[in-house]
């Protein structure tokens, strides 16, 4: 497997950073993980425009333009001879001193990696799976804004750590104010009096590039959406759920906490947004990132 770092192909084993890396000391950086269908990079401008806004807010120059990394992505992907797969585009802060400064890293890195991904098994998309509420409170999004996709993913570890405990293969976040934020890696959708249900970005979630497709499909499937704070009894009082995310797609939830959503298996909505989702990779259609 190669690896594009820093404008050079390499091996995967010669791929390789400075331990003194910010990104590796203190997770100071920021990604974007990208799926590619058919040879084809899905929503590049979307997901692009995302990690240059993270970089922002961090105050990180990205030192290659939303196009040359889109071109870097196609080099990698063709290094690598793949035309499916998943792209992890990740930029650190580059190596400096110890300290938490950033401004003695002079030089950032940034790497492309292309390989495989398979969240969950296929049975679960067809069936539906079992998920917690996990324990572990999302971080607020007074204290750091959800929209910086960044390296530090502890919050998420832990509570992905419950799951497993748990025996379920994702586990759902609360914020402070006890309402489902996200899970772990994948934005939240339920159902209910046949309203398709997703909690607004002040709820501590980040504005999921596969999230926003699923919104844009419901409105062209013509089922009514809201954005709205979803407590845990009321996700409990669901008729469907679904979770999206890049490396997931759209798959089905139809346990949370034991207890079954809805009739406790995949929901009439669930199954037209997954088929049309699968019709919009085809169509080769991008829409922005918000």
């Amino acid at each position: 497997m190669k690896v594009w770092l820093n404008g050079e192909i390499l091996e995967k084993d010669e791929a390789k950073i400075s331990v003194y890396d910010h990104g590796t000391l203190y997770g100071d950086g920021v990604f974007e993980g990208i799926r590619i269908y058919n040879g084809r990079i899905f929503q590049s401008e979307a997901h692009l425009d995302r990690l240059f806004t993270s970089a922002r807010y961090i105050r990180l120059s990205i030192p290659y333009s939303k196009q040359e990394l889109h071109e870097a992505t196609l080099e990698a992907m063709r290094a690598d001879n793949r035309t499916d797969g998943y792209v992890r585009l990740v930029v650190t802060r580059g190596a400096g001193t110890l300290g938490l400064s950033p401004f003695r890293c002079p030089v950032p890195n940034v790497f492309i990696i292309v390989d495989d991904i398979a969240m969950y098994p296929r049975e679960m998309y067809d069936n539906g799976m079992a998920v917690i509420i996990a324990k572990t409170v999302r971080v607020s999004a007074s204290m750091l804004n959800p929209q910086v996709k960044s390296l530090n993913y502890l919050n998420s570890i832990l509570a992905k750590i419950e799951a497993d405990d748990a025996g379920t293969p994702e586990a759902l976040m609360v914020n402070e104010h006890g309402n489902i934020a996200e899970a772990t890696a994948d934005n939240v959708f339920m159902v209910a009096d046949g309203t398709l249900v997703t909690p607004p970005p002040q709820d501590g979630m980040l504005i999921g590039i596969t999230r926003n497709v699923v919104k844009h499909l419901a409105r062209q499937e013509g089922i009514p959406l809201a954005e709205e704070s979803i407590p845990p009894q009321r996700l409990y009082a669901g008729e469907e759920c679904f979770l999206t995310g890049t490396a997931a797609e759209v798959i089905p939830v139809t346990r949370v906490d034991g207890r079954a959503i809805g009739k406790g298996e995949v929901g009439p909505i669930t199954r037209r947004l997954m088929k049309a989702f699968r019709a919009f990779i085809d169509s080769g259609v991008d829409i922005p990132y918000p």
